[in-house]
């Protein structure tokens, strides 16, 4: 557990000086069973939450429910509807790549905490009977279940060949060697209780999370590791998942997964600010990475040194958008709470103190954004993969129209009726490759957004009561 020092916390005034619009929150699942992932293409095996896992996601919400939730707390979000979920003010996102159900398994389980089953969710029917939910009101929030093979934006570092180039650069430079030396003797300690695995510093996220697994749910495996190792080995992990998901350039390749997730994030809390929007929570599922990437770009681990290490299960950050008494532009403040052993706490970022306009975030990250998958496809030279192939076959097509228009025909037709043929093909061509693309929502990076601005409040029925 990575201790956070309590100086972190900003002065707090209460009541505070601004009007509380609403939170963006970002998580890791749960505790979950043992997994592998490839250390050149970080492409992973599937694996499944365990009930600790479930149980601490469930706290997680009832705890995120105590701060935002609760009339009483001085973060209540004003407006909301804390008793029935309201779909235009609460929006869900869950990763459905590498470790699969772990991550939508964890936000259903927090949203059971965040929207608690509610008796009073009922309705009279015509023969006069009173029915109540399933489940003693159980309240079925809606999760976007984010499919990497057609939106980026939570995984956009698998399937990209310069991110691939860029760990095996990593891994032949002589820093690496150097942490190599260092570690060796340590490494070759571990070799008896890792069960055949691979013994190499490239390996260190996987000989780190077979021994987290094996420390939680084996007893036995827990008392004959030395009580040091489990530390050392997250300090390791640490370094080496550091170094690969970020970058000193903010556009580098190792940011990736920060920059393809922070058009979604920049959205959403532009929706959360606009006080004609009803938007007032957002709260996506995520695996570690972007953690690293987001800590990194915004200079939070700059500042916070300790938030350049793997974010233990059930960590959060709340991304609170606030506005000045009196109006003005809204705010943003970064609270992160660091796994289940702790509470939330403050970070400075941006190279400055607490709160910071969201127009300063968007104005120092947006040059790096992969707002597109397009510009994902050409980020990462991908022109098969995850939609990618669609977009070439498209374009593809698109220039063969046009050197078919542009092509001389010995057929008896004027020049006229050849430009009217030619821009006609075209025409057909185009249109079909934005219908395809428009379906299969490869135009943007998170396809539910769109969709979530037009939705209207859903009726309320008569017999709930707050």
């Amino acid at each position: 557990m990575i201790s956070v020092s309590s100086s972190r916390l900003q002065p707090s005034l209460w009541p505070p000086p601004i009007s509380f619009l609403g939170v963006l929150i970002l998580t890791r699942h749960g505790d979950r069973a043992g997994f592998y992932q490839d250390p050149e293409t970080y492409d992973a095996t599937a694996t499944v939450i365990t009930p600790l896992g479930t149980e601490q996601e469930f706290q997680l919400g009832q705890h995120l429910r105590s701060i935002y939730l609760n009339s009483s707390s001085p973060s209540f979000i004003s407006g909301v509807n804390a008793s029935f979920v309201d779909q235009t003010q609460v929006y869900v996102r869950a990763d459905a790549g590498g470790e699969l159900g772990v991550i939508y398994d964890s936000a259903v389980a927090l949203l059971q905490g965040l929207f608690p089953a509610n008796a009073n969710y009922s309705s009279d029917l015509a023969n006069g009977t009173i029915i109540e939910g399933a489940l003693g009101g159980y309240q079925y929030v809606p999760i976007e279940s984010v499919q990497p093979s057609e939106d980026v934006s939570l995984e956009g570092y698998t399937s990209c060949a310069p991110f691939v180039t860029a760990n095996n650069e990593f891994y032949a430079s002589a820093e690496f060697a150097q942490k190599q030396n260092e570690s060796a003797e340590f490494l070759s300690l571990l070799r008896p209780f890792l069960d055949g695995r691979p013994v190499t510093l490239e390996n260190m996220y996987n000989i780190y999370d077979f021994i987290n697994v094996q420390s939680i749910h084996n007893a036995d495996f827990s008392k004959a590791l030395p009580p040091t190792f489990l530390a050392q080995a997250y300090t390791l992990a640490s370094w080496h998942e550091y170094n690969i998901f970020t970058s000193p350039q903010l556009d580098g390749i190792g940011n990736i997964a920060g920059r393809t997730i922070l058009p979604v994030i920049l959205s959403e809390l532009q929706e959360i600010a606009n006080t004609s929007n009803p938007l007032k929570l957002a709260y996506q599922s995520l695996a570690y990475k972007p953690f690293f990437s987001l800590f990194n770009m915004t200079g939070a681990a700059e500042q916070q040194p300790e938030l350049a290490e793997i974010v233990p299960y059930a960590s959060a950050i709340a991304l609170e958008v606030r506005e000045p008494a009196g109006g003005g532009e809204p705010m943003i403040r970064l609270n992160f709470k660091n796994g289940t052993g702790s509470d939330f706490v403050t970070y400075n970022f941006l190279n400055g103190t607490g709160d910071m306009p969201l127009q300063a975030l968007i104005d120092h990250v947006n040059p790096a954004l992969i707002n597109s998958t397009a510009a994902w496809c050409a980020v990462c030279n991908n022109t098969q993969d995850r939609g990618c192939g669609a977009l070439t076959a498209a374009a593809a097509n698109a220039s063969a129209a046009a050197v078919l228009a542009a092509t001389p025909r010995h057929q008896p037709i004027s020049p006229v009726g050849a430009g009217f043929l030619g821009a006609g093909l075209t025409l057909v061509v185009v249109l079909a490759m934005f219908g395809v693309l428009m379906f299969m929502g490869l135009l943007t990076i998170g396809r539910g957004r769109s969709r979530r601005a037009g939705r209207t409040a859903s009726p309320t029925n008569s017999n709930e009561k707050a």
